[in-house]
């Protein structure tokens, strides 16, 4: 007597020795499920036994994909993501009237055959031979999970789904075997779970856990009799029997079920006829995927933990591979997002403006000495209904990271430059002429060796904020009052690459990835950064000198099976980007900023605060970065576009003639980290004496006026101070520096002159002779 196995059917070896004796039967069979009767069936007779014998040995079954959870720092949902909707759960934790009812319904024998059943099959070819297509399959749950195996295994990739579901000879020949296998190999009860687990059951849902869910609220193990019967009719046809689009077609499939499992002996007749007339009593609920769905406003930060996966080699050495990984998920990542820094910056961000103005902003908060993102949010949400003011351009990042190319940061770049300065041996007592009008100095080294140079013929002329502000002038006050022709007679002194060099090592790039282009103008914040950018930079100020690369994932956990294992991350690295001292002196000249200088309102009372304000000029952008000993925060406010300039403008309800850093970014930036510090330490910073500047005027520190940093934020950058040529020539271009105008002691100065029409369209030549204009904002 053939050997049976538990469950029934015969073992693997019996059932292909069966196979391959009636293979002339078999090819006829299986071209009579697949395709019509006539035609097919001599070149399948004489194919079928090579085929079979070529097909491998061993499938492997795929990891399910599941949805993935991504956590705050405290372990708290941020959002769910899943390229499909899935719970796998173990049999157990089905109800058995779910169990009784897909067999019923899909695979009625399927206790009592093995891998095909063939009194199926030639019930299938007879009835398509008289029909003369394909009217019915005949296909057992074990090949209909063979044949998941394989729609799983092909993902999104359209083609390779199209050749998992093609109605092929040979698709079912593989199917046959594999299914062989995996009857030898799992046993009815797995061969049942996984199916449960992985087949589709509409509306997004993948398994059985997820189609509870999706149409009752409830779990699988929960479901009655009427509810696994509606499941199990859907199987057949998705759309066909969605109870959620057609209740009634819904009703009847789930009523053909019931009687099913009563014709089987699963219920009663009297149970069956009980459950007919209940109404189906749907409570769906929404797919909630993606970080759409994210809580606190965090659904720029989720977007940038999943660029982060699908960028970071760490995650695989292919896009492929790292895609792959997104797309299987069950993953559990645990971020570094503090929830009452995010709570603190989106309250912020709502209160100051609104999503319906015409300008946006973006802020960001980092941790110093460990590069962790505790928050990032912007005023407009996440998400693609441009009616409803959302965007899924994240407007903190750079743009291989989701964002856009970035904008000009202005006199916030000017900390840099006292760094580099000061790192190079400049005392913070270093004066300078500081005229109110000047040409740019030429030539200025730059860091191939070769200098910079001017266009004698038209040389370039920048003011100061207004005649009345002329020097000498120390780092001090010029810090303080943002002076133009100071910083570009400090970069022009210690040249152009000690600036790019420490900029590099405080990670400062450019948004669009460009290189931060060898000029003067930089010294005026003229290169497109990102609000993480210049938050993480100012962080190695508060660090002592340390940068730390931003990281935004702790730790990732992936379902593999029934067991958990841990994933590699990426690491923030620190390295020490200048000495101790030089930190300390910057944060000591930007503590003044704050105290009494542009960023007045950005103050944080009692608690030690330092930072820059930013206007780039005609108002495109307005900034202010700042730190304290253990946060570091920007805030960026602009129009995207870079077509609304701010003035005349109303912003969060409040009208403004005009728009500087102090004056809205310093508020956002106030309220956010105050939120964020709450109930937290409140160090000091290590402070170094910088004597009040004697300038010969009587001039001093009670005379240092406050004004918005905007004295050469942006300025216009043209020809010779962006493509600048090397030593010995000349350039073709010119360049008008940022000037602004104001009473001194004035808190909001005002530019005073004009983009040319096609600067802001960030058109760029870069072309040997020299012409350019500065970049594209945006």
């Amino acid at each position: 007597m053939p050997k049976k196995r538990s469950g029934g059917g015969l073992s693997a070896t019996q059932q292909a020795a069966k196979f391959l004796g009636v293979s002339v039967l078999a090819g006829a069979v299986m071209a009579g499920i697949a395709l019509p009767a006539a035609g097919a069936l001599g070149l399948a007779a004489k194919g079928s036994v090579k085929s079979f014998d070529e097909i491998p040995a061993s499938l492997k079954s795929p990891q399910l994909s599941q949805r993935t959870t991504i956590l705050d720092a405290r372990g708290q949902k941020v959002a769910t993501v899943y390229s499909r909707d899935r719970t796998v759960v173990d049999l157990k934790d089905i109800s058995p009237y779910m169990q009784k009812a897909i067999v019923a319904i899909e695979d009625s024998r399927f206790y009592k055959h093995g891998a095909v059943d063939l009194k199926g099959v030639l019930r299938a070819l007879n009835k398509n031979a008289q029909s003369g297509g394909v009217a019915q399959g005949a296909s057992t749950l074990t090949q209909q999970l063979v044949k998941n195996y394989f729609i799983e295994e092909a993902g999104d990739d359209p083609t390779k789904v199209a050749e998992a579901t093609q109605q092929t000879l040979g698709r079912k020949i593989r199917e046959l075997k594999y299914a062989i296998q995996i009857e030898d190999k799992l046993g009815k009860k797995k061969i049942l779970e996984n199916y449960l687990n992985i087949t589709f059951f509409g509306e997004q849902a993948y398994g059985v856990e997820a189609a509870a869910q999706r149409y009752f609220s409830k779990h699988a193990k929960d479901l009655n009799v009427q509810e696994a019967a509606l499941l199990a009719g859907i199987v057949q046809s998705p759309s066909r029997y969605d109870p959620v689009n057609d209740e009634a077609e819904a009703t009847k499939r789930r009523n053909v079920v019931l009687q099913r499992m009563a014709e089987l002996g699963d219920i009663s007749q009297q149970e069956a006829d009980e459950a007919k007339e209940k109404p189906l009593a749907l409570h769906p609920s929404r797919a909630k995927n993606g970080c759409i769905t994210a809580v606190k406003g965090a659904g720029f930060f989720c977007d940038y933990v999943r660029q982060v996966v699908l960028t970071d080699r760490t995650f695989g050495k292919t896009k492929e591979a790292r895609a792959k990984l997104w797309n299987q998920g069950g993953l559990t990542i645990r971020t570094t997002l503090d929830p009452q820094a995010q709570r603190s910056v989106q309250a912020s961000v709502k209160q100051h403006v609104y999503k319906s103005d015409s300008v946006a902003t973006a802020a960001t908060i980092v941790e110093p000495g460990t590069g962790k993102i505790l928050a990032m949010g912007q005023s407009r949400p996440y998400g693609v209904n441009t009616k409803n003011h959302e965007t899924s351009i994240n407007l903190s990042v750079n743009q291989d990271m989701g964002g856009g190319a970035g904008y000009q940061p202005g006199s916030t770049f000017k900390p840099i430059v006292a760094a580099a300065a000061i790192e190079g041996g400049k005392p913070a007592t270093q004066q300078y002429s500081s005229p109110y009008e000047m040409t740019y100095p030429s030539p200025v080294a730059k860091c191939d060796g070769k200098f910079w140079r001017d266009d004698p013929r038209k040389p370039t002329k920048l003011t100061n904020e207004n005649e009345s502000e002329h020097g000498p002038y120390g780092m001090k006050e010029a810090t303080a009052k943002s002076v133009n022709t100071y910083y570009v007679q400090l970069i022009s002194d210690i040249g152009i690459c000690p600036v790019t060099d420490l900029a590099k090592k405080m990670g400062v790039a450019r948004a669009d990835g460009r290189k931060i282009q060898q000029a003067p103008s930089i010294a005026l914040g003229t290169q497109e950064m990102s609000p993480l950018t210049m938050a993480s930079a100012y962080a190695a100020f508060a660090s002592r000198g340390m940068y730390c690369t931003p990281i935004a994932i702790e730790s990732i956990t992936q379902k593999a099976g029934r067991e958990q294992k841990s994933l590699e991350v990426p690491k923030s690295t620190c390295s020490r980007a200048m000495s101790e001292t030089t930190a300390d002196t910057v944060s000591t000249l930007l503590k003044g900023v704050v105290e009494d200088g542009t960023g007045q309102e950005a103050g944080l009372g009692s608690r030690p605060s330092a930072g820059k304000t930013g206007t780039t000029d005609e108002r495109f952008a307005a900034w202010f970065v700042g730190y304290t000993p253990n946060m570091a925060g920007a805030v960026w406010v602009g129009d995207p576009q870079h077509k609304r300039k701010m003035i005349n403008i109303s912003i969060g309800g409040v009208p403004h003639d005009k728009v500087f850093g102090g004056e809205v970014p310093g508020p956002i930036w106030r309220d956010m980290m105050s939120g964020a510090l709450e109930g937290r330490p409140a160090p000091d910073f290590n402070l170094v004496d910088i004597p009040d500047e004697d300038n010969g005027d009587g001039r001093g520190k009670g005379d240092r006026g406050a004004n918005d940093g905007n004295n050469g934020d942006t300025g216009q950058v043209i020809g010779g101070l962006i493509g600048g040529l090397t030593d010995g020539g000349t350039s073709d271009g010119a360049t008008t520096g940022d000037t602004t105008t104001g009473a001194i002691g004035g808190t909001f100065p005002t530019p005073t002159f004009s983009l040319p029409g096609n600067f802001i369209q960030g058109q760029s030549n870069g072309g040997g002779n020299g012409r350019g204009n500065g970049g594209r904002q945006g």
